[in-house]
């Protein structure tokens, strides 16, 4: 797993893979920074990594030691929850369709970095939550699975991420189970 910050949905699956009858199980997690969710992998044993995206001189120097990395661990797959960088080309190259992303709206609607702003600014009524196979695009790969989650009156950009975060868990969690569990497969170009 790959994570920019505090890492809330990263602890919440690793709760959840505490349950002997979900079989998932997290190898690693990595950030490109010194996140404080770094933290719930340590208590939990599991190996943490840091590629400091600041440490590089392009992101593609950025991106050759983040694939480095990923290729020690053999993750069957590679999820961004919470990652605030675009993967460079060549990562998305070498793993794809192994890249899953969750993303705090229902998709297409409002990709990009600042989405429960941009649902906010726009006055709808309703956003969502969705996960995601990573493709070379900004939040534009196939759809795994998405909710809608309603915007309330008075909702701040933390009031509705916070209940945007709790949909995305539960989708993150579905679609690991169904990828481990053989009911969804994903290959090139689908």
């Amino acid at each position: 797993m790959l994570i920019s910050g505090g890492g809330s949905n990263l602890r919440a699956l690793l709760d959840r893979t505490r349950d002997s009858d979900f079989p998932v199980r997290v190898v690693a997690v990595g950030a490109d920074r010194d996140a404080p969710g770094l933290d719930h992998a340590r208590e939990a044993g599991i190996p943490t990594f840091v590629v400091d995206y600041g440490a590089f001189a392009s992101r593609a120097e950025w991106g050759e030691a983040l694939a480095e990395r990923l290729r020690e661990h053999a993750a069957d797959a590679i999820v961004l929850s919470g990652l605030m960088r675009l993967l460079p080309d060549a990562v998305v190259a070498e793993f794809a369709p192994r890249i899953i992303n969750t993303h705090p709206a229902h998709l297409p609607e409002f990709p990009g970095a600042h989405a429960v702003r941009d649902a906010l600014a726009a006055g709808v009524s309703e956003t969502g939550a969705s996960v995601i196979v990573v493709d070379d695009g900004v939040d534009s790969g196939p759809i795994l699975a998405r909710e809608r989650v309603p915007i309330e009156p008075g909702d701040t950009e933390d009031t509705l991420h916070d209940r945007i975060k709790l949909v995305e868990r539960r989708l993150l969690e579905r679609v690991l189970l169904d990828l481990v569990e053989g009911h969804v497969e994903i290959q090139e170009n689908r």
